[in-house]
């Protein structure tokens, strides 16, 4: 049986998986939970998903990560309370499972940086030619393939946001939408930051994004766009523009991970990851049916 939490408000994994169990008559034969995430420990919206946990049969309980947030965690303790026969197993503790564990800590990245520097984890997206330029040739919007298109509106699907400078507003009045992949259904609206100094937002833009359901901000000062976004729940955002303004949020060290996908005329676009901790990047590369070559050193 599996579950996800889809939304706030709504019941955690753990409860939902239990729950549907319940409903399928199949509850008695539940004995082992995985979860990512250390199970709640506190009422919010939801009850404890630990409680849920030490009232079904499961026996065994094994944890991708301990929850960052000092508010909902001490689940793992609370199941480790329960009577004699059951276990609680952190995948930290177990050094076969040390990838499996970089894998969950990657997975709840974006999650656990809000949560730990009120801050969303900010991904760079940089398409170029194989010489570096990143404008496509005349008449065209993209030099990049098929397969780099999906992998870009992948992201795009899987941030809360997107931050890009007042260049590409004004150059190619971008729409931002998720295309090329099927969009998630009843998202809650995606922000879009522009970094605007002198106020040259155009109307028109703006009511356009708005009537297309997106919220529109524009910052004057590029480094309190992160602290802005934490503010606003963004888990994760992405980054989508032109040279001047990605080369300054590299000197201000303002991202986690830079994804660059450089087209080749010689055979597939390739994509290359920096990070500077296990990166969500290594589940939008690999969703795809035939992903990109990349270089997953980073990771």
């Amino acid at each position: 049986m599996t579950a996800a939490h889809h939304r706030t408000g709504a019941r955690h994994a753990e409860a939902l998986a239990l729950y549907r169990a319940r409903e399928l008559g199949v509850i008695d034969r539940v004995a082992t939970a995985l979860v990512t995430l250390e199970p709640c420990n506190h009422v919010g919206r939801t009850p404890p998903c630990s409680e849920a946990l030490r009232d079904s049969p499961v026996s065994t309980v094994w944890v991708g990560m301990r929850d960052p947030n000092p508010v909902a965690g001490g689940g793992i303790a609370r199941l480790r309370q329960m009577p004699e026969g059951r276990d609680v197993i952190l995948l930290e503790e177990c050094p076969a499972l040390a990838e499996t564990h970089r894998a969950c800590q990657a997975l709840l990245a974006p999650f656990a940086t809000r949560i730990i520097r009120q801050r969303p984890w900010i991904t760079v997206k940089q398409a170029c030619d194989g010489k570096g330029s990143m404008i496509p040739p005349e008449g065209k919007t993209t030099f990049t393939s098929q397969n780099s298109l999906e992998i870009a509106h992948r992201l795009r699907r899987a941030s809360d946001a997107i931050i890009t400078g007042i260049g590409t507003v004004l150059a190619d009045r971008p729409r931002f939408t998720v295309r090329h992949v099927v969009d998630h259904e009843d998202r809650a609206p995606r922000l879009v930051v522009v970094c605007d100094r002198q106020n040259r937002v155009p109307d028109s833009w703006r009511e356009m994004m708005i009537g297309s359901g997106y919220r529109v901000i524009v910052s004057h000062d590029l480094t309190e766009i992160p602290g802005m976004l934490g503010d606003h729940g963004v888990n994760w955002a992405m980054v989508e523009a032109g040279p001047v303004l990605l080369a300054e949020i590299d000197r201000l060290g303002l991202w986690d991970d830079w994804l660059t996908i450089r087209a080749s005329h010689e055979g597939p676009d390739r994509c290359s990851v920096r990070a500077h901790s296990p990166s969500p990047l290594r589940f939008i590369l690999a969703e795809g049916i035939n992903p990109l070559p990349a270089d997953k050193a980073a990771f």
